[in-house]
């Protein structure tokens, strides 16, 4: 009877865990962005201070900061700053070494996500090696005639539990297009292959 009531107990836990882990570790992990980026960017820390002198922490003001400041930038550069005025930009950030590679790096990677060419959107499957291993990654690259490579296109494969990846440029006829989602694609290779597929 003991032995019954605590397997019970177990597969409670278990289940609880199941439950209750991937939610707190989800908040936790999406609280922690948040409150490092409102800490980082909180304004009043700066100008305020409380009565005995020290800098007044006002929670969600960093965040808010993010929000409008992004906001104001995307209005003007959509409404205010002219297709020479981009160039010009553009010209002058391609002029600073180091900088440029950063920035260039980062705005792709970020358009890729949100931009209108969103670039992860194309799941496919990739023939590895003559054993038949595969791995999943997203068609980004089609063309590389440019480079010399007319036969071959560019996969990045993300990394499981992480927000790194590695691109690889490998001949098309390796590769397959899959049949699901991106959002589930990605979803199956960040979580170790664990979900995604319903």
């Amino acid at each position: 009877m003991i032995k019954k009531v605590a397997q019970k107990l177990f597969y409670y836990f278990i289940k609880g865990t199941l439950v209750v882990v991937p939610v707190a570790g989800a908040i936790f992990l999406i609280g922690w962005i948040f409150a490092s980026l409102d800490n980082a960017l909180n304004l009043t820390t700066h100008f305020l201070q409380d009565e005995e002198g020290h800098p007044l922490y006002i929670p969600g003001i960093g965040i808010l900061t993010i929000l409008v400041t992004l906001i104001i930038v995307g209005a003007i550069f959509t409404n205010l700053v002219t297709a020479p005025i981009r160039a010009w930009f553009q010209r002058t950030i391609n002029k600073i070494p180091l900088f440029n590679t950063l920035y260039s790096s980062i705005k792709d990677f970020t358009e890729a996500f949100v931009g209108d060419a969103k670039k992860f959107n194309e799941p496919v499957l990739v023939l590895v090696n003559e054993t038949g291993l595969k791995k999943v990654g997203f068609l980004t690259q089609r063309d590389l005639s440019k480079i010399g490579l007319t036969d071959e296109v560019v996969v990045y494969f993300p990394y499981s539990y992480s927000v790194a990846g590695q691109v690889v440029v490998v001949k098309a006829i390796h590769v397959e297009k899959l049949k699901m989602s991106a959002t589930d694609a990605m979803k199956l290779v960040v979580s170790g292959g664990v979900s995604g597929i319903d």
